[in-house]
């Protein structure tokens, strides 16, 4: 078995649809990447009949265990980065309010923990969105709380939140050249 190149990417996956395919498509892009899914996400994989088919730098992680365990790597300097995207309002919720209590909130608070910058595409980012479900474009409506609840990561630190794929692809690219010129 190869040696794990570290630091690596950590990629969280969860219960969203709202651009989950764009965002599976670019996790395929990034080298040496862990793909955390949690259970929700595991669902919506299903409903898109997606298969977790990554290069061979790729390690995925499912949720398999009340606490976590695969976040205990976040203390030993194995990640650079985090990506939550795309990030469900249950996700950003729990997130804002300091809830770990699944593998896609506990790595969020790992990275917070070990000082580790988090990108999240958040959701839900305006009154009234257009998005791809699995049998086609729907009209979603976010509440109150759940724009509030994106607005109040935003001044988490380290801590940026996208709401665009464009927004996405461009801060993973910037990280991406940020790490380069450190390395």
């Amino acid at each position: 078995m190869a040696t794990l190149h570290t630091p690596r990417w950590a990629w969280v996956l969860t219960g969203s649809g709202h651009f989950f395919t764009e965002s599976f498509a670019l996790i395929h892009q990034i080298e040496h990447c862990d793909v955390f899914v949690s259970k929700a996400a595991n669902e919506v994989l299903r409903m898109y009949k997606l298969k977790l088919d990554f290069p061979e730098t790729t390690r995925v992680l499912h949720d398999k265990s009340a606490s976590a365990i695969p976040v205990g790597e976040f203390y030993h300097g194995v990640y650079h980065t985090v990506v939550v995207a795309p990030a469900s309002s249950n996700t950003v919720a729990k997130c804002v309010h300091g809830i770990s209590d699944t593998l896609a909130t506990n790595v969020f608070a790992q990275a917070g923990k070990c000082r580790v910058p988090a990108i999240v595409f958040a959701c839900d980012t305006a009154p009234e969105l257009e998005t791809m479900a699995p049998h086609g474009l729907v009209k979603v409506y976010p509440r109150r709380i759940d724009l509030e609840n994106t607005d109040q990561l935003k001044s988490f630190e380290r801590t940026q939140v996208v709401e665009s794929l464009a927004d996405l692809e461009a801060s993973v690219r910037r990280r991406h050249a940020e790490l380069a010129s450190h390395g």
